[in-house]
């Protein structure tokens, strides 16, 4: 055979072309190395969220958009060490045995590595153990018990966006000093309510509040005139409310209807409340209100230009539960990338080790709970007066540091911590 110097030119100009797109097909697949350290040549997440319940207007549809949104712009042919990243969703309806059942279906057959949202705690907490059975991971962004990242922290979840403590206590902290010291709480009956006002009620005694009294209702309670009752004749100065989704949105219509908010003489605070249900409930009815918010809309630059393509899609600005699942998801991915696989050990370390900073998280880290600490905003409802547009509905008062806004590590009951 000839040497290609012995060739024609145009002859030797081919093969050398030929033999530059066989080097580029090389370097463009994964290496062998690369695709055992992929399990399933897939990796592959999973949204289960609440697609029908009370907090469906919440996460729902719009945390599906936020994974999808953070896929496409983690990369523009959805791979990740050259192999598909691929997204499933499912509605845990609220149900603890429903999304465990989900969960470990995904786990075990659906080839899911990680699954996120958990829009309730009693699900996040169920599928946080199962992760760590298999081996998997999860982080939760929906769900705020402080127990997630507490005395029920496992290995393989964090806890993403905010949490009962990080609410209670920045809130708490605003109101306490406008000498608003006597509290009644309206609560829903299950665990993310009960946590939320166990840590507000512990941070207000020790600041020198009081609680006056408290009622529990049943989640998804159409009918809240009782309660608001009885929390009108307690002569709180605060009514505060440990429930979410519609049952916030409800409770401040009613009270509303029955003059309480509107009457001046008791202050209204819904101690998790979303940029969804304030837009539900209208600023008449929830101008004033102090709230604790991960995240809004129109904060910056960054935070707007992602908020609007979100807008573009879901016509609806994003909510902090459905933008954390932005964050989450792309930042495990860069997890992925960083570790060279998609095994959960490797993951989990990648992550504690990685500044979580985004167009959603700002100055964040993971803690050894697994509670990735970050700025969390206190904000005000705007007057009718004062709102230009549809979704402005919020000023920053202020901005709170991670270690002032989370509790401290070293008051952590957290297993994984080393005291």
């Amino acid at each position: 055979m000839p040497s290609i110097t012995g060739l024609s030119g145009h002859l030797r100009r081919t093969i050398a072309v030929a033999a530059s797109f066989a080097v580029a097909s090389l370097v463009a697949l994964p290496s062998p190395a690369q695709a055992a350290a992929i399990s399933d040549a897939v990796v592959k997440i999973g949204v289960l969220t609440d697609l029908s319940g009370v907090s469906s207007d919440n996460a729902g549809k719009g945390s599906v958009l936020a994974a999808t949104m953070a896929v496409d712009d983690f990369s523009h042919d959805r791979k990740v060490l050259g192999v598909p990243i691929e997204l499933v969703s499912a509605d845990s309806q609220g149900k603890t045995d429903t999304g465990a059942t989900i969960a470990r279906e995904w786990y075990d057959r659906g080839k899911v590595d990680m699954i996120t949202d958990l829009t309730f705690s009693n699900v996040a907490l169920a599928v946080d153990r199962i992760a760590d059975e298999k081996k998997k991971i999860a982080l939760v962004t929906g769900a705020g018990s402080s127990a997630i990242s507490n005395e029920q922290c496992t290995a393989h979840s964090v806890q993403w966006m905010y949490d009962t403590y990080a609410l209670a206590n920045s809130t708490s902290q605003a109101l306490l000093r406008r000498g608003l010291k006597s509290w009644y709480f309206i609560t829903a009956d299950y665990a993310f309510g009960q946590a939320l006002e166990k840590d507000a009620s512990e941070i207000l005694t020790r600041q020198g509040g009081k609680v006056v009294g408290s009622v529990k209702h049943p989640v998804n309670s159409p009918d809240l005139s009782s309660y608001l009752l009885r929390a009108q004749t307690s002569g709180a100065q605060v009514i505060a409310l440990a429930n979410s989704g519609t049952d916030t949105l409800n409770t401040v219509k009613q009270a509303s209807q029955f003059n309480i908010i509107q009457g001046g003489k008791q202050v209204f605070t819904p101690l998790l409340s979303l940029i969804t249900e304030i837009h539900g409930m209208g600023l008449k009815n929830a101008q004033g209100m102090i709230l604790t918010n991960g995240f809004y809309w129109d904060q910056d630059d960054r935070s707007r230009a992602f908020a609007q393509r979100f807008y573009a899609q879901h016509k609806k600005m994003p909510t902090m539960m459905q933008a954390a699942v932005y964050s989450a998801v792309l930042n495990y991915l860069k997890a992925v990338q960083a570790a060279g696989t998609d095994e959960a050990d490797a993951v989990m370390a990648k992550l504690k080790s990685m500044k979580i900073d985004d167009p959603v998280i700002r100055n964040g880290q993971i803690r050894a709970d697994g509670k990735l600490v970050h700025d969390m905003l206190l904000v005000q409802v705007k007057t009718p007066a004062e709102s230009k547009s549809e979704w402005d509905l919020y000023k920053i008062l202020e901005t709170i540091p991670a270690d002032k806004a989370f509790a401290p590590l070293a008051d952590s009951k957290c297993a994984l911590v080393k005291k």
